[in-house]
């Protein structure tokens, strides 16, 4: 079975808690907060399909769980159209049938825009803090994504498992009428994720966040694959990355170069990861992972690597590491006014070249 074949264009954030340009200190968790929700506005109001945020338990990102849901609330009742997604609910470290009565009640509140994306969890920080094991790392995705996957369907459940509820022909409210909930998946890169994530039928966002875009491909060819097998339904795939879009390269160049390079080096110092130095971050620009430069040159290279990994949506990752409200104001108002029209019209001739 083949899904529809739509070019399918978003925004994702941390929700990284920008510096006020008067002093370069951070602002507060409620200005932060109250930014992404501007932002999000901006983003209904250009035309951009999907509003996506992340979960997150660390001092840079003033956006937490269960408030993903919260937040997006708050969107739903400013904005029209934009899909309202997470990037990723971590369902690992919380409960399958809140989460599901949480985006329950969002689709209701929103005329069905609700959306979740599933995942692991990169992040690992929340499982301490809601009691959890990291042991059951992989055990508790799979069982509670099995949870999950049933009470999309709506009726009465039956259920029991190890590290979830026992549940006998239990009703979840509110209900969503006409339409299952639209539920991706996160996926980082490994083959057993994207074949769970066939297994249920439900499409995947691949976060590449460093290398080579196109060493992705392997993994959307094994999505179709599975998905033909297991008899579910072909869904085109989609991938995030990030990036910053100015009138110029070299100003876009230089905000990357002072606060993606921070993050990342922020994330990196817990993770082991080597700092990043010019070579590297110069490589992410010019054939990596990293969307920098004026929208035409970032329009060409999203094409180029939408089309060479074979994916049909692209989330742009916006603001990492503390980058001015204006600034990430901006590379949202390009991308939705000048990159995701050209990027639709590269694709649609062919017409497009990056090196």
């Amino acid at each position: 079975m083949t899904a529809t074949n739509k070019l399918v264009f978003g925004l994702d954030t941390f929700g990284d808690v920008p510096d006020d340009p008067a002093n370069d200190l951070p602002v507060s968790y409620s200005v932060a907060l109250k930014q992404i929700i501007k932002e999000a506005k901006l983003a209904d109001d250009i035309g951009i399909d999907v509003i996506a945020l992340g979960e997150h338990h660390r001092p840079e990102y003033a956006i937490s769980s269960p408030d993903t849901d919260t937040m997006l609330a708050a969107i739903a009742t400013i904005t029209k159209n934009i899909k309202l997604s997470t990037g990723v609910t971590v369902l690992s470290s919380d409960d399958p049938v809140r989460v599901y009565e949480r985006f329950a009640t969002l689709d209701n509140i929103s005329d069905g825009r609700a959306q979740i994306m599933l995942g692991r969890g990169s992040f690992t920080e929340s499982f301490p803090l809601f009691g959890y094991n990291l042991e059951n790392y992989d055990a508790l995705f799979e069982e509670k994504m099995a949870l999950f996957n049933k009470l999309r369907d709506g009726g009465a459940l039956d259920w029991s498992g190890k590290f979830t509820q026992t549940l006998e022909k239990q009703k979840i409210y509110p209900k969503i009428s006409g339409h299952k909930l639209d539920t991706y998946v996160g996926v980082g890169g490994t083959p057993d994720s994207i074949i769970r994530a066939a297994y249920y039928g439900f499409p995947v966002i691949l976060a590449i966040i460093g290398g080579a875009p196109e060493r992705f491909k392997p993994y959307v060819d094994l999505y179709q694959r599975a998905a033909a097998q297991f008899n579910q339904p072909q869904h085109p795939l989609g991938m995030h990355s990030h990036g910053v879009i100015a009138d110029t390269d070299d100003e876009a160049y230089n905000i990357a170069w002072k606060y993606l390079r921070r993050s990342m080096d922020r994330i990196g110092s817990d993770r082991g990861w080597v700092p990043m130095d010019k070579k590297r971050f110069d490589f992410e620009v010019k054939k990596g992972s990293y969307y920098v430069g004026t929208p035409e040159h970032v329009a060409h290279k999203i094409a180029d690597k939408m089309t060479k990994v074979g994916v049909k949506r692209f989330d742009f990752i916006y603001g990492a590491g503390g980058q001015y409200a204006f600034q990430r104001e901006k590379s949202i108002e390009l991308y939705g006014t000048k990159v995701v029209p050209l990027v639709k019209d590269l694709i649609k001739s062919g017409e497009y070249s990056y090196e």
